[in-house]
Formats: C-alpha cells, structure tokens, sequence
C-alpha cells in the first residue's frame, strides 16, 4: 500500500508541473503602439452653406489631443500611412432631410440626417482634399476639409484605450 500512494503522489506532482508550465504563457510581449485618438470635425448644414470646423486636421497635434502631462513631451513615432480616425458630428439646421457626402481620396456617404437633427459619422480619411456636401439641399455650397500625414498615438496617454 505505501508503493500505491508514493505513485499517485509522483504522478499527482507530475500532473501539476505540468499544469504548471502549460499555463504560462508566452514570455515576450511586444508593445505594439496604440491606436490615435480620433480627431473630431464639426459639420453645420443651413440652405446655404455647408461649414466645415476646422477645416483641416491632421497637421500636428490637436489642442486637446495631449492630456497635460504630456504636452511637452515627444510622441512616440506611429506608421504615418494610415488613415486618419476621424469622428464627424453634424448639425442639419435645414426643414430637409439630407445625407453627409465626403468626396476625395475616400469617397464616404453618411447616413440619412433628419431634418433639424444631428447625427455622427466615424471614419478613417486619408491624407488630401476632400469636398464635404449635402446630398438632397441643392442650395447649399459645399464645405472643404483638408487631411494632413500627421498621426498621433495616444501611446504616452493614460486613461486611453
């Protein structure tokens, strides 16, 4: 009987090393840079005019892209040939319903913005000159939004994701 048990004890010890080792995981971790912060745009649509604001992102840091702590400090280098994440928050100000319609280097449509009611848009916009419409308001001149190589990474940012 005192053999049986020192067996189960080796093999209950092997069974656990084991358990042991399969459990930790990888040891290098790369730090792969964290995704920018999403710049914002503002979008007002009257019957006359479509205002872009401001109406050019991308060509440095923004006012509010560095949390305090970091303003003065260099930011990490980021893949400048990605797209630019940007949020755009519009205002249809008219008695039409209407659709946002970027066209450039990426051609976005938003979708359908009720009359006298906001709506958003998230999308990635390359670098270049886009001109920013409303679709169904044909009185309304079109706005122009200008997207720069620059790229932030909020890598030196806490409380970000």
């Amino acid at each position: 009987m005192g053999r049986g048990r020192a067996r189960a004890a080796v093999v209950g010890l092997v069974v656990a090393v084991a358990l042991a080792v399969a459990g930790c995981g990888a040891q290098t971790h790369p730090n792969d840079q964290r995704p920018q912060v999403a710049l914002h745009v503002s979008v007002t649509v009257t019957p006359s005019a479509v205002t872009v604001q401001p109406g050019k992102i991308a060509f440095g840091p923004a006012r509010t892209q560095q949390i305090p702590q970091n303003q003065n400090h260099a930011q990490p280098p980021i893949d400048t040939e990605r797209p630019v994440t940007t949020v755009i928050v519009t205002a249809n100000q008219t008695g039409t319903d209407s659709r946002l319609v970027l066209r450039g280097p990426r051609d976005v449509d938003s979708g359908p913005i009720p009359a006298r009611s906001p709506a958003s848009l998230q999308t990635a916009l390359p670098t270049g000159t886009y001109t920013v419409a409303a679709a169904g308001i044909p009185g309304a001149r079109p706005g122009k939004l200008i997207v720069g190589p620059y790229r932030a990474s909020s890598q030196n940012d806490v409380l970000l994701p």
